[in-house]
């Protein structure tokens, strides 16, 4: 771990957990109002049962659900658990982020290494939930990632010094993941959708490495493979059921973050001692 992510490691990865607590928030409006066409700025959130106006106290990150009990403070209506979830499911996986970044922050510069990780786990929650509820990948949110990433991934190899030729890697990553989503779209094995998200993914995948994106491109293959042959086990689903995978994209794109480096390491280490 550089020097600089040493001293700073709690102290960052402590204001990343509190940034996902307030980006989570902001999250579960994305995640009610995007699929339902409204606008995520106004009008101010309210009680989906009375229409109460909810005010900033009661709009705490997760602290806010556990005091109410997960009740309107003027109904009484029962407020969804997966508001705190998403709240704190998204604190979780900032946290994480901050904490494996940590060891390549060698001076204040690299922080920037953090902004198109952030950007993306918090976009691939939106997304995720979005899916599941919908089995849609909205275009409001997909298309603007794509030069939201852009300028992200090249305002973070400026700050922290890396090659620019990381930037050209990016640009081919997305290219690569899109064409493969493409084919299988056309063969009829993925929604267009999926084809939108693998070239964002991709971008920030090919930007962090090679490995990072032949691990990132593969995985939702296999999660989702896995997920799906336990709903055939349990009876849950029949072969034609639709299944959405823009959760696994999302979740192999995760996953790849810590996994690509210690897997390639250990595939290499394997094929040259063979």
């Amino acid at each position: 771990m550089g020097e600089f992510g040493a001293a700073c490691g709690p102290l960052i990865v402590g204001l990343a957990a509190v940034l996902g607590l307030v980006i989570g928030s902001f999250l579960n409006v994305v995640i009610w109002r995007v699929p339902r066409g409204q606008s995520v700025a106004h009008p101010p959130s309210a009680c989906p049962s009375c229409g109460a106006r909810i005010q900033w106290y009661d709009n705490i990150p997760v602290v806010s659900w556990l005091i109410l009990t997960g009740r309107c403070r003027h109904c009484q209506s029962r407020i969804s658990p997966r508001y705190a979830l998403v709240e704190a499911l998204t604190s979780v996986l900032f946290a994480l982020v901050a904490l494996r970044f940590l060891r390549d922050v060698e001076v204040v510069g690299d922080i920037g290494i953090l902004l198109p990780v952030l950007f993306l786990t918090a976009t691939g929650v939106a997304l995720a939930f979005i899916d599941l509820d919908t089995h849609k990948l909205p275009n409001k949110i997909v298309l603007p990632a794509y030069p939201a990433v852009a300028v992200l991934v090249a305002l973070a190899t400026w700050s922290s010094g890396w090659e620019w030729s990381s930037v050209i890697r990016a640009v081919l990553g997305g290219v690569i993941l899109y064409v493969l989503y493409f084919i299988l779209c056309v063969i009829g094995g993925m929604g267009f959708g999926d084809v939108k998200l693998a070239g964002v993914l991709g971008m920030s995948l090919g930007w962090l490495g090679w490995s990072y994106l032949i691990i990132g491109g593969f995985l939702p293959f296999v999660l989702g493979g896995l997920y799906a042959v336990i709903l055939l086990v349990l009876r849950r689903a029949g072969r034609k059921s639709g299944i959405p995978f823009g959760p696994w994209m999302i979740l192999g794109w995760y996953l790849s973050l810590f996994v690509a480096e210690p897997l390639s390491q250990w595939y290499l280490s394997f094929i040259f001692s063979a």
